[in-house]
């Protein structure tokens, strides 16, 4: 097998308006059905049909089927990173009104980052478990510590299964918006889903990469990690 790759054919499939709406959707770390990411895109169902059907051959994008339903994600956490990296060299949209505005400062604030958590939330996590030694640099990303691991068991997140992961454990993610590390890998993803479990974050709609930072997590999330929580924009 070569070593050259073809990064024009990912890049031509990234480049199209719809596609590139509709992978940004799927950043969200939900599946969505094709009629979620028709609306996500602004275009017809039978166009989304065709764009989908591309992203599929092209490698980024996988289907999978709950009875008669079909539903979309991105077929690797590499496709997800590919994605935040360019989100750090595109030129920002022109805010067109008061509802954009509105969207990006909650994308700043927390969001999903395929699985992860990005935004100013997102960097204070990883800056905490860096900061109390609970994460070293080491390994192909970052090591957790023995006191690290205990204090994130105590916590409730399931290190267990985010070391039986069949991917890196702990890595650092460069978030396009606060520019500097989130974490990422299976670690990052379980914390993400222990702020989704315990109603810390909630989801805001389908489609959308903003979280909602609720009372509960307002609360309850700081003394969880001895974080200071960012303050609103």
């Amino acid at each position: 097998m070569g070593v050259e790759v073809d990064v024009a054919r990912a890049a031509r499939l990234i480049a199209e308006p719809a596609r590139a709406a509709m992978l940004e959707a799927l950043l969200s770390g939900v599946a969505l059905s094709a009629g979620e990411l028709a609306r996500a895109a602004g275009v017809s169902a039978a166009t989304a049909s065709e764009h989908l059907s591309r992203l599929v051959a092209g490698g980024l994008v996988e289907v999978h089927r709950t009875g008669r339903h079909r539903y979309h994600r991105l077929a690797a956490p590499e496709v997800a990173h590919a994605l935040e990296a360019l989100a750090l060299i595109s030129p920002a949209r022109p805010v067109s009104s008061l509802r954009r505005a509105r969207a990006d400062t909650a994308l700043r604030y927390v969001r999903s980052c395929y699985d992860h958590l990005a935004g100013r939330l997102g960097t204070a996590l990883h800056d905490g478990l860096v900061a109390d030694g609970s994460l070293a640099v080491g390994g192909d990303g970052y090591l957790l510590t023995d006191a690290g691991q205990r204090r994130l068991v105590a916590v409730g997140v399931d290190v267990v299964a985010a070391r039986a992961a069949r991917r890196a454990f702990a890595r650092s993610c460069l978030d396009f918006t606060e520019r500097r590390p989130h974490l990422a890998g299976a670690l990052g993803a379980a914390l993400r889903q222990l702020c989704l479990d315990r109603g810390w974050l909630v989801r805001r709609a389908a489609g959308h990469r903003a979280l909602r930072l609720t009372d509960t997590g307002r609360r309850d999330l700081p003394a969880a990690f001895a974080i200071d929580l960012p303050p609103p924009d």
